[in-house]
């Protein structure tokens, strides 16, 4: 964050980057996956008075220098633009950043019972250490798709009523053969199931049913959200650390929190865009993209063309079409691509470069 006496901020200047940390910390609270961040961007563009470029195609309007238009493609990744002065074959000046974040991802069938305990299938994504995620709260972000096709979306363990869960290490005096493997090894990813109740359904007629911790289980998810074991199967549910992004340190001079790789690039970039004053000479371009951390595969990573194809669509509501404009426009493109680099740290100072 800053250090006042290092960096000799005025009043006004110190508030200014209070307010944008503070700012920062929300979303980190309110975009715990790249589907709720890209949900922050719509509302925050949608504030700003940016307009969806969905509606300017579907009603066939133009866009001239000044307009102001935003993307969210397919509920996990998003753009902004700010149309300038430039044709745009002339190229876009970009701002690029991930909004997704190591985790761990819900199985489909993932629900089922060992020993009275009831448990929820896992497998991590993107690069995590395994053994972190033992013992601590753990929340569940994410959505359902039931039969009807409708959407559920879920937060359980944000709010202080809520309940958490968590993933179980063994006690010390019973980890002797644990200890001695390699870190990379504590814990194997298949062991990273997520404890979700141990209370038996009541019984009926006299009998406990099969798997009954299970059932009870299912029974509170249709109660309280409407949703049965079978929208597990079409089901995107997240598994992220519980709670809020917090000062770090007497002086409050960092953030703790979860997520900082790679929104503390993303919401920077996003921000830069939406405060623009005026029309630019190029086209402006925020871009907040999804899969970075499992390669930029699939429809939301930006292996796929749905960023071209949004250009495409701007040369088509700028001027009149052509391929070689889109490819005139990706080429002389400018952009800044941004990524966590780590800072130094002195306890581990071995692995970095000091100066």
């Amino acid at each position: 964050m800053y250090r006042k006496n290092a960096w000799n901020l005025t009043e006004a200047e110190l508030k200014a980057v209070e307010d944008f940390s503070k700012a920062y910390m929300e979303f980190l609270d309110r975009g715990k996956t790249e589907r709720e961040c890209t949900q922050e961007a719509v509302s925050a563009a949608k504030a700003k008075g940016y307009l969806d470029l969905d509606d300017v195609i579907a009603k066939s309007a133009s866009l001239k220098p000044g307009d102001r238009v935003y993307k969210a493609h397919m509920g996990k990744s998003f753009m902004a633009f700010i149309i300038g002065n430039e044709p745009l074959e002339k190229g876009l000046a970009i701002l690029g950043a991930h909004i997704d974040s190591p985790r761990l991802d819900i199985k489909q069938n993932p629900v089922y019972e060992d020993e009275n305990i009831a448990y929820l299938d896992t497998h991590y994504y993107g690069g995590i250490k395994k053994y972190q995620w033992l013992t601590i709260p753990l929340a569940i972000h994410g959505v359902f798709v039931k039969k009807d096709g409708s959407l559920v979306s879920v937060s359980i363990g944000e709010k202080e009523s809520d309940p958490v869960f968590y993933i179980s290490d063994l006690l010390p005096h019973l980890a002797q053969e644990q200890m001695a493997k390699t870190a990379g090894k504590l814990v194997e990813g298949e062991a990273l199931n997520l404890i979700i109740g141990s209370k038996p359904e009541a019984e009926k007629d006299g009998e406990s049913a099969k798997d009954a911790v299970k059932a009870n289980v299912l029974a509170i998810l249709k109660q309280e959200y409407g949703v049965e074991e079978e929208d597990f199967v079409s089901a995107e549910l997240e598994i992220v650390p519980a709670g809020k992004a917090r000062d770090l340190g007497f002086d409050r001079s960092m953030i703790l929190g979860y997520g900082h790789d790679d929104r503390v690039c993303a919401y920077p970039s996003m921000m830069a865009l939406l405060n623009y004053e005026g029309t630019p000479d190029h086209t402006l371009c925020a871009i907040l993209t999804d899969k970075e951390e499992i390669g930029s595969v699939g429809a939301t990573g930006m292996g796929s063309r749905y960023f071209i194809n949004t250009v495409s669509e701007l040369i088509n509501c700028t001027t009149s079409y052509s391929e070689l404009k889109v490819k005139r426009a990706m080429q002389n493109s400018r952009m800044l691509s941004s990524d966590v680099s780590a800072a130094f740290d002195p306890v581990y100072a071995g692995v970095f470069e000091k100066n």
